[in-house]
């Protein structure tokens, strides 16, 4: 029999506008969003919970009706759900005063927020699939690989997919492939959830390492390089970290900051230093406002302009 309870969030936060994302460019089958209903399977162990999260409120008093299969795993959901998004720093008030891009996207775009991942080995997939194609092929390949090789669940009439590590680590990448990945991803996510069964990489685990730790156990897997583990900084562990590799971030940030949509992966790092503990908020910020085609030329020279002057005058590095 199906439980149902309520989740608050703290506001402010746009729910709809934050999940955005999973909707942009396809519905995967893993992270499940319709503008209305979030729907997704937890891991607890060796047992995956799916549940339906449904968004109640508004801006300034957000939350989720949330339905799971049972009481049992009703608290664990409960606080899975609670920390869907990444909690905004308190040194956000200090960016805002000193960077007045950040400061005009965010009025603009108030509360939205950097969406949690809910597994390492998901996450990983997300970035093997995204590596040099567009993001909507990176969901086709990724619809693809839950269906044919992940678990399959069904909650409150719907249905989600789970990516199970133990499950995908005996596949042969050949089976991948014939999924249109290429040869290289195929063995890198065979490589990447066999190095999952080994162990170390749990989010529990990996949260009581420093950044560089992260960064060293994940890019020793096969294929798995710096941008991916810095995404699973930012988005599985909540980490204030650019990824500054990632095309969609320096597309983002050249567009905002350097007047160019190619800017070089040091120029990223370079622009967004003085973001410090807010990066997580303002890289969300930016690449939704880069999905909502609201990086305008003539508004971006403007807002570089009085930023540097703002950034002059607080004494803030850029």
């Amino acid at each position: 029999m199906s439980v149902e309870f309520h989740v608050a969030l703290p506001g402010p936060l746009d729910i709809a506008g934050s999940l955005e994302l999973f909707r942009r460019c396809g519905d995967d089958l893993i992270d499940r969003w319709d503008g209305r209903d979030l729907v997704r399977a937890a891991p607890f162990g060796k047992t995956w919970v799916p549940f339906v999260a449904t968004a109640t409120g508004t801006t300034d008093n957000p939350g989720f009706d949330v339905t799971v299969h049972d009481t049992e795993h009703k608290q664990a959901v409960r606080r899975v759900v609670a920390h869907t998004f990444v909690p905004v720093s308190e040194d956000v008030g200090r960016l805002a005063a000193a960077d007045s891009i950040f400061a005009a996207l965010d009025l603009r775009f108030r509360g939205i927020r950097q969406i949690r991942q809910l597994d390492v080995f998901t996450a990983l997939v997300r970035c093997i699939s995204a590596q040099q194609v567009n993001l909507r092929w990176a969901v086709t390949t990724r619809r693809r690989l839950a269906e044919a090789f992940g678990r399959r669940y069904a909650v409150a009439g719907r249905t989600v997919y789970a990516l199970d590590p133990e499950h995908i680590a005996g596949v042969d990448p050949a089976e991948i492939r014939a999924l249109q990945f290429t040869m290289s991803k195929s063995v890198s996510i065979v490589a990447t959830a066999q190095a999952m069964l080994n162990g170390g990489l749990e989010a529990h685990q990996l949260a009581e390492l420093p950044d560089e730790e992260v960064i060293s156990r994940l890019t020793a897997i096969r294929g798995i390089g710096r941008w991916s583990a810095e995404w699973v900084l930012a988005r599985t562990l909540g980490r204030p970290r650019v990824v500054a590799g990632d095309l969609g971030v320096r597309k983002a940030v050249g567009l905002a900051y350097l007047g160019t949509p190619a800017p070089s992966e040091a120029e990223v790092r370079a622009a967004t230093v003085h973001w410090g503990a807010s990066a997580g908020a303002a890289q969300a910020l930016l690449l939704h406002a880069l999905g909502e085609g609201a990086l305008k030329p003539a508004a971006r020279r403007e807002s570089r302009v009085a930023s540097r002057r703002s950034l002059t005058r607080s004494g803030t590095a850029a």
